[in-house]
């Protein structure tokens, strides 16, 4: 009686989850070729249970952070073994700290590129200064309105 209490016997249509997790239809098939995702069928309809939705939430986090849809997968089937969640908090752990590594590797190759491009541009400018400087007006605005169209928000004008 108290496991009806902590694991609803709701369902949920494929609408409701698209709806609540802002996904597609395509992508919760993709998920359901992929075997991340088994729902139940009634006639053609996919009928989710509150487990595949909880499925659902841990496999869209997952891509979230960045892991690929093998290492979610595997992370989900350690979700059966009985031992009160150890070993999925264990795979996990090690998936997070790999992706933490990873995604701080990215980032000082990113503040490297950003500094390279920063020292072209610097380049660029000094010599449309020295060659064309009616040419450089242009190239802000350019700047400005590619900002914008990444961030929607206002910029003013670069350091």
């Amino acid at each position: 009686m108290l496991t009806d209490l902590r694991r609803p016997h709701r369902t949920f249509t494929i609408r409701q989850l698209c709806l609540e997790f802002k996904c597609t239809p395509r992508a919760l098939r993709f998920y359901e070729d992929k075997g991340l995702l088994a729902p139940a069928r009634d006639g053609l309809n996919r009928v989710y249970s509150y487990k595949d939705r909880a499925r659902l939430q841990l496999i869209l986090q997952g891509k979230r952070v960045g892991l690929a849809l093998a290492e979610i997968g595997e992370i989900l089937d350690l979700y059966e073994v009985d031992d009160g969640g150890a070993l999925q908090a264990a795979k996990s752990l090690k998936k997070f700290r790999e992706r933490i590594v990873a995604l701080e590797n990215q980032k000082v190759d990113i503040g490297e590129q950003i500094e390279l491009l920063k020292g072209g541009c610097a380049e660029m400018e000094k010599r449309l200064t020295d060659t064309r400087p009616d040419l450089l007006p242009r190239a802000a605005d350019y700047d400005l309105m590619l900002r914008r169209r990444l961030d929607g928000v206002e910029h003013s004008e670069a350091k």
